[in-house]
């Protein structure tokens, strides 16, 4: 039937000859890969969201989609009960070879890649299975391992950030010939492009360099953009086309509640509450920066971004006693109430005539929910703008604190270097020899050596920022840098187009966020901006624009 209910039926418009039927019966649902001319592809990967399961025992998670601003992050599908590695899960073993694909550094490859079709479970008579809305074609800009919990155990698992393409040329229509074309092996990677969205060949010709004009925008009245083609929603004689929601207010969202006028909350408006937020009540105070660094680690792990007040004031009074200043008291309620004027903030629970600051005793007894209000944790959901904003509270406030220990304690260690930590191993003390000895089991990242060969051989051992090269008794010595770290939690490729050939200071100094190269080459001091050199290249080792700005977000500088 096509339609059923009076909405288009999903798998009447996707009968095919060439493909298997369609599955979306779980959350990631992928075809069968085809051989090719050209090579293996597979023709997409159907991605489903259920928001009424959030947060449950089955799906602990919290899928983002932020559909106005071409951006979704979504969870993958390991589960505190599962006892294979996180990446061996079905869903997540085939998003992370995606994201290699979506990585690619040539045309010919990315033409290969798969694509992403979005889709959310929405509720259509009453009725909350079995229906689903298209959201739109997506690319994996970034991929990062994180820890979640569930049933009171903490697990690990991925999330990935999604680029939402824009389809307003077709009328936020996908045309499904496009993917019976890429299932069909007797044509070439090439040739499936002719029924690929505009957005998608240009991202295929250009890679990741094309998002931020690729990217799904808003269309509001007042963004001073054209308003795209309105969606074919009740023609049911053109089978082949799926229509994707515009209203940022649509069911594949799965956020709600007050919103407090957030549609004007932009990266750049957020980063500036940030960098000015109210710290002072007749003295300094780091009960509010602690408090938001706390609400980002939510957001990085996964977690709801509202938490009850007990869970709130064990963990941030925790925080408050420990990293707070010496002169302050943990006084938790403080910033949970008082955070709500950084207009970045949100708490739920409390009766609507409160205006007065609830006292302690107060909120133990009714135990609201507080944290980062829905347009807030939705720009945080994007890794780079998360990196600027921990760096803006780290440099802004917390200069004078342990940076490890404090990112460690608040659940974002990995954010203070450009390296990140490596892998944990499991340790057994011995006692062997005058001194003891420990027997470690280490999961360790396989470095490539004949890349660093490659890319300091290119460089004849010259730093690229001063061009140093240091004489050894027989040779010369340079040091090769991760721009984008291989360890947690920023699972850098250990590509050539990822390395910089550095003298040791200057590694040093990058790694530890003292030194960003801008969008113009110019290398500058992270701490007043004062330019210190500019980076050398050479036409044989193209490094990766999106590498460098993901540094400039770590140290805090990421404007574009």
């Amino acid at each position: 039937m096509p339609v059923i209910d009076e909405y288009r039926n999903i798998h009447y418009v996707t009968a095919s000859r060439t493909l298997a039927q369609i599955q979306l019966s779980k959350g990631i649902n992928p075809v069968a890969k085809v051989r090719a001319a050209g090579g293996r592809r597979r023709p997409a990967i159907l991605i489903r969201s259920s928001p009424w399961k959030a947060g449950t025992a089955e799906t602990p998670w919290h899928d983002v989609f932020n559909l106005d601003s071409g951006h979704v992050s979504y969870f993958g599908d390991h589960r505190v009960d599962h006892t294979m590695p996180a990446g061996s899960t079905q869903g997540n073993a085939v998003l992370l070879d995606t994201f290699t694909e979506h990585q690619a550094p040539t045309p010919e490859q990315r033409a290969l890649a798969v694509p992403l079709l979005l889709f959310a479970a929405v509720t259509r008579n009453k009725t909350p299975k079995g229906y689903v809305e298209f959201c739109g074609v997506a690319v994996i800009e970034s991929v990062e391992q994180i820890e979640q919990e569930a049933k009171g155990r903490p697990f690990p698992n991925y999330r990935y950030d999604l680029a939402v393409l824009d389809l307003s040329t077709e009328g936020d229509q996908v045309d499904w010939a496009w993917i019976e074309a890429r299932g069909n092996a007797e044509l070439s990677a090439g040739d499936t492009l002719k029924h690929a969205p505009r957005a998608w060949c240009q991202w295929v010709e250009r890679g990741h360099r094309a998002l931020p004009e690729v990217r799904r925008h808003s269309t509001s009245p007042g963004t001073g953009q054209a308003s795209p083609p309105e969606p074919v929603r009740g023609d049911y004689n053109v089978p082949g086309l799926f229509p994707a929601p515009r209203q940022p207010d649509s069911a594949a969202s799965t956020s709600s509640g007050p919103t407090e006028r957030q549609e004007e909350l932009t990266a750049s408006t957020l980063v500036d509450r940030l960098r000015n937020l109210k710290v002072h009540d007749g003295r300094p105070s780091r009960h509010k920066p602690l408090s938001l660094l706390w609400g980002i680690s939510r957001i990085a792990a996964g977690k709801p971004r509202l938490a009850p007040w007990r869970e709130f004031r064990d963990e941030v009074g925790g925080l408050l006693a420990d990293f707070g200043l010496p002169e302050s008291s943990a006084t938790p309620e403080y910033p949970f109430w008082r955070l709500k004027t950084s207009k970045l903030w949100q708490i739920k629970g409390l009766p609507l005539e409160s205006s007065a600051a609830p006292s302690s005793s107060t909120l133990d007894q009714l135990n609201p929910e507080a944290g980062l209000n829905e347009r807030a944790a939705c720009l945080l959901s994007d890794f780079f703008l998360r990196s600027q904003a921990v760096a803006v509270l780290r440099e802004t406030f917390l200069a004078h604190v342990d940076q490890q220990k404090l990112m460690a304690r608040v659940g974002l260690a990995g954010y203070e270097s450009a390296s990140g930590i490596p892998d944990d191993g499991d340790e057994q003390e011995t006692e062997q020899g005058p001194a003891s000895r420990r027997t470690v089991s280490l999961s360790r990242i396989v470095r490539d050596p004949e890349l660093t060969a490659t890319v300091k051989g290119l460089h004849g051992d010259r730093c690229q920022v001063c061009g140093l090269q240091l004489p050894t008794r027989f040779s010369t010595y340079s040091e090769a840098a991760h721009i984008r770290g291989l360890g947690r939690p920023h699972h850098g490729p250990d590509r050539l187009s990822n390395l910089l050939v550095l003298c040791p200071n200057h590694h040093v100094q990058f790694d530890a966020l003292a030194i960003y190269v801008d969008t113009d080459d110019t290398v500058r001091m992270t701490s007043d901006g004062t330019p210190i050199g500019r980076l050398r290249r050479h036409p044989a080792h193209r490094l990766n624009a999106e590498h460098l700005r993901y540094h400039r977000a770590l140290c805090g500088r990421d404007h574009e």
